[in-house]
Formats: structure tokens, sequence, C-alpha cells
């Protein structure tokens, strides 16, 4: 499927939870701004072999609602363990993307991990830092772009030049991108209540504690061409303070988001990494 040509599957509303499969249970967790619609094409390579779960974050299209003007990443881990809780879940495989990827370091700090899949994962800086307010400000400049396009019709909002634009910001190769992610991705951000309490939430909370104390067998997959986090700033404390142990893959020709594009590579990275914990081999 391409941005540009392919229609819509089915209409697009708003997502609780994706809930498919059986085998192994395993958690996917969405980046900022986005929803579990993200996930769909991986969760359905994956529901072969695992009971997958694919929440959408507390503050986002489809998620819980909140009260206050912060929101941080505790907050989400909270809930999302209140949900492992109703499955019987006590651990699974975790797999998160972005923030994703930083609610799954959080999980796995307390002890719901198997194994961890941190794709392009956010949280990688000291709190304060440059690069904390830098990624802050990235986000905070889409503000009226948001409140802009809130008012503006369908037929604007999901024209080809936005579709494209998008595709480009969240993508290496924008036409591999299915037109109905893409879409999912604006409805999610026109409807994301915690942009500003996440960004505040951010700047006041604390970043990711020490990574050399993870004890859950973490696979960092790290995106070439990611234009909103980029891997030789944002991945570099991954990469130094992660143990030894943990594996470290530079994922060619995608994007900060490569689960669009690129459905089945990062299907079949994560079933490696579940396989290996199974038969308590090392993934090369």
């Amino acid at each position: 499927m391409t941005s540009g040509t392919t229609a819509s599957t089915a209409p697009l509303a708003p997502t609780k939870a994706l809930h498919t499969g059986s085998g192994d249970p395993l958690l996917l967790l969405h980046g900022f701004m986005l929803s579990p619609h993200c996930w769909e094409q991986v969760a359905q390579r994956m529901a072969g072999q695992c009971e997958v779960f694919a929440p959408a974050l507390t503050g986002h299209w489809g998620g819980p609602d909140f009260n206050g003007w912060y929101l941080d990443v505790n907050a989400l881990a909270d809930r999302v363990e209140n949900q492992l809780d109703e499955l019987g879940w006590r651990t699974c495989h975790i797999a998160g993307n972005s923030l994703g990827g930083w609610v799954g370091f959080e999980l796995a700090r307390r002890g719901r991990a198997r194994t961890l899949t941190a794709i392009a994962s956010a949280g990688g800086w000291q709190t304060p830092s440059v690069l904390q307010i830098r990624v802050g400000a990235k986000f905070l400049s889409l503000v009226p772009v948001i409140e802009i396009g809130k008012h503006l019709p369908d037929a604007v909002v999901f024209s080809p030049p936005v579709r494209q634009a998008v595709a480009l910001l969240l993508s290496k190769n924008a036409a591999a991108a299915p037109r109905r992610g893409i879409e999912a991705a604006i409805t999610a951000a026109l409807h994301c209540k915690a942009m500003l309490p996440m960004l505040a939430g951010g700047l006041r909370g604390p970043g990711l504690a020490d990574l050399a104390d993870v004890k859950t067998p973490v696979r960092l997959l790290m995106c070439e061409q990611d234009r909103i986090i980029p891997t030789r700033l944002y991945q570099k404390r991954f990469l130094q303070e992660l143990p030894d142990t943990a594996d470290r893959i530079l994922v060619h020709d995608v994007g900060h988001v490569p689960m669009l594009e690129a459905p089945d590579r990062i299907a079949t990275l994560i079933a490696e990494h579940v396989y290996a914990s199974r038969t308590r081999l090392r993934a090369v």
C-alpha cells in the first residue's frame, strides 16, 4: 500500500486497544501523539505466535482521560500496569516505539517485562539538558499546526500534500507507509489531549534512571533515518549505558515509526528477541 494512492480500508475510529492472537503475552506501546493503529500491521504478523495487546496510552486518542495540567511517563506506566493486571499478565514481552519505549523501560524497572524491544526510544537524555529542551521545542512548534488543523475540513486535513508531509516526518520511505496508518497518525495528533501536559511533565520530571541497572533482556532498535529524535544524538546514552548483554541494532532506511514502512522487519526483530528468551539463547 502507498500513502498517496491506496484508500483506507475502513473508517478510522478511536481504538482503546488492539487485542489479538494467542501464545506468549506481547505488549505493544505506541509513541507520543500516536495511537494503537500504528501497530496494526505488526500485530497482524505477531498474532500467530503471541497474544498481542496494544493499548492507547493515557491522554492519547482512544486512551483514558486524566486530570490535571501535568502528565508523565510514570502516570502512563501506572495505567498500563493496571491493564496488565486486568489481563492477568504478571509479566510480558514488551515492544515500545519512542515514548512507548520509555514507558517500556519503566515497566521493565518495575519487573513487568520478560523482554524489551525499544524502537527509537525516547527518554535517552539527562534532565535538564539541551537535548531535552530541543525535543520539547520541536513538539511545541507543532501546537499551532495542530490547533489550526482542528478547524480545517477533512478534505484539507487528509489531502495528499498533508499526508505526504506526515509520512515523511514518520517514515524514510513515504510511499511504503499505508494511507490508513498515516491518516490514523494525523487523527491521533488532532485528538491528543496529552500533548501539552506531557511536554510540561517532561520538563518537570526526571529522564530515564540508570540504564546499567536494567535486568530485562533489551533489544535496542535505532532508526537510521529518524527525523524526530535523530539516532546519533538521542540514542547515545542507550549505547553507552545499557548492559553489554543488550542487543544494539541499527535498522537501515527507516524513519522514527518503522512499523508503518517496514512491518515485516520490525515483527521479525521483535519475534527473534522473544524466541531467544524462550530458548535462553542470545540473539545475534
